[in-house]
């Protein structure tokens, strides 16, 4: 299974927090790819820490690329479109990567499903630590 990383989930394992680390190396040992797009990137490096550099480069380089397709784009404004005709918003980074979990037939994988109430998003939620 090809499975897209919500920026917390990638956040908590480059801080050692709620066995996010142990559980992508499970991920990975179980035979799934593990994904991330420039939403992540952009996320994660906006609080990176000085003495976390190395590490959050060396995480970030270890995953799958996923661009941010036009189409993707599209697809997430109108998703924040529709659910805010439905009285919900849907953060622009979370629209975005729901829309690039759906067109690339990923698994997105976060702590916060109810940010993700898209119909037919397969989400991995995740289990505290």
């Amino acid at each position: 299974m090809r499975i897209l990383l919500d920026s917390s989930v990638i956040i908590d394992a480059l801080r050692h927090r709620r066995g996010r680390r142990e559980l992508l190396r499970e991920l990975l040992e179980e035979g799934h790819e593990l994904a991330c797009c420039a939403i992540n990137v952009a996320e994660v490096y906006s609080g990176v820490r000085p003495h976390e550099t190395e590490a959050t480069t060396e995480l970030i380089d270890g995953l799958e690329y996923v661009d941010i397709s036009r189409e993707a784009a599209r697809d997430a404004g109108e998703l924040r479109s529709e659910w805010q005709r439905r009285g919900r918003t849907l953060s622009l980074p979370d629209a975005i990567l729901g829309a690039v979990a759906l067109r690339g037939d990923l698994t997105l994988a976060t702590d916060n499903a109810r940010h993700f109430p898209m119909l037919h998003l397969r989400l991995l939620s995740l289990p505290g630590a």
